[in-house]
C-alpha cells in the first residue's frame, strides 16, 4: 500500500469531504447541473476556500485550484499524489490527473477513483483506449441490482474502478476482481486501500484469471457495446468481439463457475434481429449444449428494460467516444449502421440477465425455469431483495405439488393494490389490475375469481378452501384444480405469498 494513502483518508475526513459533505456543500441545484456535465454553479457555491472547497472544486469540478489551498486542505501530500499521477503542479495551480469522488452507498459514503469525466462544460469528450470509468449510470444500475445476502465469495467480472467490489466487500467474505485493463487494475487498488478493504485483483481477459474457480455471486457490466469492432477500441465498453458476442460468452460461462445456489447478475446489451424475438434468442444462451461442462443448470430471470432503434445507438457510443462533429464522424455513422443493417440488427435492448445455480443441479424431467420479459416502467431500487426473492420463489414452486399449493394458506402481498377500469356508470369493470407498489412494481391484469383469490388471502384459509367457495358464489369455472395454474402464476410474480 502507498504510504500516502492512509494520510490521504485522513485528509478527506477532516474536510467533511464525504457524500453528505459535499450534496450539502453543492446545494440542489448545483449537485444536478454536474450530473449534466456543467460545473458553473458548482463553481459560484465553492468560493470560500475551505479544504471541502477546495476539493470539490478541485475532483468534482475538474477546476484549478492555488497550490496554497491544496497544502492546507492535503497537508504534506501534494509532491507525494503528484508523483503517484493523481494530481498535477504547475507553478502557482495544482489541477487533477484523475477523478477521486465522493459515492453514497447504503454501507456508508465511499471514496471512488477514476478517470476525469470529459466533456464537462461542453469541452472535449475524447478518452484515452484505457480509460477508466468511475460512477457512471450503468455502475449504480448494477450495484443497486445485485443480491445482497451474506456470501463466501464473489467476483466482479471487468471491475473498472472496483466500485462492484467495494460495494460487495461488505457483505462477502472473499472479493475477487479481474479486468484486462492493468491500468484499471491500479486504479480498483487504490480504491481499495483508500476505502479499507480487501479485494483479490487479478490481471486478465473474461474468466482465465478464475480457470476451475466457483463463486457465490458473480456481477458483471461487460464490455457489451455492440459493433462491427472496428477502430478504436475503449476497452470499459469495447470488447473486441463483434455484435454481442462478449454478451453471449459471459451468460454462458457463468454456470461454470456458481458454487450450488450462486447467483450470477449481468447489466448489458444484445440486438434484437429482424423476424427473430429477442427473447427467444437470448433463451438459447441459457441453454448448455450437452457435454459444455458447463456446470449445473440455472434458473434465470431476463428483464429487457429498453429498447434503441439502430440510429439511436449508434448516435449514443459515437458521443461516449467524442466523435460527434468530429472529421470522421459521418463516416463512421454511415459504416456501423451499414453494418448493423447488413446483421439484420431492428434494435439494440438493454437489461438485466440474473441467474441461479440450482442447489440440487439439472432437473431430470420437467421444463426450464426460465423467465424473460420486458418491463420499461418505473421500478423501486435497489432490486436485490427482488432479484432473489424471485429465485426463492422459483425454488419453493418446483417442489410445491398441487395437493401441497390447495393445502398451503396464501398471503396477499401488502403493497399490492387493485386497480379497476371501465365506462362510466358501468355496473361491472371492465379490466381489473393487481398492482405492486414497491420493488418491480409489477401489474397484472386478472379476471374477477382471481381478483377475489387475492382479496381474500389472508392467511387464514387455504387455497383449496378459497376456490371451493368461490366456485359457491360465482359457479362451477370459478374454482376447481383447473384454477391452479392461475393461483401458481400469482405467487411466481409475486403477488400471493404462501407457507
Amino acid at each position: 500500500m502507498p504510504d500516502w494513502i492512509p494520510r490521504l483518508r485522513d485528509a478527506l475526513l477532516a474536510a467533511d469531504y464525504g457524500y453528505d459533505g459535499v450534496a450539502d456543500l453543492l446545494g440542489t441545484t448545483a449537485h444536478a447541473a454536474l450530473a449534466r456535465n456543467e460545473t458553473t454553479p458548482g463553481l459560484r457555491r465553492t468560493t470560500g476556500g475551505s479544504p471541502l472547497e477546495t476539493l470539490t472544486r478541485l475532483w468534482l469540478l475538474q477546476a484549478t485550484v492555488p497550490v496554497e489551498a491544496v497544502e492546507r486542505a492535503l497537508p504534506g501530500l501534494l509532491d507525494e499524489l503528484c508523483a503517484a499521477r493523481v494530481l498535477d503542479r504547475s507553478v502557482g495551480e495544482v489541477a487533477a490527473r484523475v477523478d477521486l469522488r465522493p459515492y453514497g452507498t447504503d454501507e456508508g459514503s465511499l471514496w471512488v477513483l477514476g478517470d476525469l469525466t470529459p466533456g464537462l462544460d461542453g469541452g472535449p469528450n475524447r478518452v484515452g483506449a484505457d480509460h477508466v470509468l468511475g460512477i457512471s449510470p450503468a455502475a449504480t444500475s448494477l450495484a443497486q441490482l445485485t443480491v445482497r445476502r451474506p456470501f463466501g465469495s464473489a467476483l466482479d467480472l471487468g471491475t473498472g474502478c472496483g466500485v462492484q467490489a467495494l460495494h460487495l466487500a461488505h457483505h462477502v467474505e472473499h472479493v475477487v476482481g479481474t479486468d484486462v485493463n492493468r491500468r484499471a487494475l491500479w486504479i480498483a487498488g487504490l480504491n481499495a486501500e483508500l476505502n479499507e478493504v480487501g479485494i483479490d485483483l487479478r490481471e486478465g481477459s473474461f474468466f482465465e484469471p478464475v480457470a476451475g474457480e466457483r463463486f457465490d455471486l458473480v456481477v458483471t457490466n461487460p464490455p457489451f457495446v455492440i459493433s462491427p469492432a472496428t477502430g478504436e477500441r475503449l476497452v470499459y465498453r469495447d470488447s473486441g468481439l463483434p455484435g454481442d458476442r462478449a454478451v453471449e460468452h459471459v451468460v454462458r460461462e457463468i454456470p461454470r463457475h456458481l458454487a450450488p445456489g450462486g447467483y450470477g447478475q449481468v447489466l448489458a446489451n444484445w440486438a434484437i434481429l429482424r423476424d427473430h424475438p429477442w427473447d427467444e434468442r437470448l433463451g438459447t444462451w441459457l441453454h448448455p449444449s450437452a457435454g459444455s461442462g458447463q456446470g449445473a443448470a440455472c434458473d434465470a430471470w431476463v428483464v429487457q428494460r429498453e429498447t434503441l432503434d439502430p440510429a439511436e445507438y449508434v448516435e449514443l457510443w459515437l458521443k461516449d467516444a467524442g466523435l460527434h462533429g468530429s472529421a470522421g464522424y459521418l463516416e463512421r455513422y454511415d459504416t456501423w449502421l451499414s453494418w448493423l443493417d447488413d446483421q439484420g440488427v431492428d434494435g439494440v435492448g438493454f437489461g438485466w440477465i440474473n441467474l441461479r445455480s440450482r442447489e440440487g443441479g439439472r432437473r431430470a424431467t420437467g421444463g426450464d425455469d426460465h423467465r424473460l420479459e420486458e418491463w420499461r416502467w418505473e421500478v423501486e431500487q435497489p432490486l436485490g431483495d427482488e432479484v432473489a426473492a424471485h429465485f426463492d420463489r422459483t425454488a419453493l414452486l418446483r417442489g410445491l405439488t398441487d395437493d401441497a399449493l390447495l393445502a398451503s394458506r396464501p398471503r396477499l402481498r401488502a403493497d399490492v393494490v387493485q386497480e379497476t377500469h371501465g365506462p362510466v356508470g358501468a355496473e361491472d369493470p371492465s379490466t381489473i389490475v393487481l398492482r405492486q407498489q414497491r420493488g418491480l412494481r409489477r401489474a397484472r391484469q386478472v379476471d374477477t375469481v382471481e381478483a377475489a383469490l387475492a382479496g381474500a388471502s389472508d392467511g387464514d384459509l387455504t387455497v383449496g378452501q378459497l376456490l371451493g367457495a368461490l366456485e359457491q358464489i360465482l359457479g362451477p369455472d370459478a374454482g376447481g384444480t383447473g384454477r391452479l395454474r392461475g393461483v401458481r402464476e400469482l405467487v411466481a410474480e409475486g403477488f400471493l405469498e404462501v407457507g
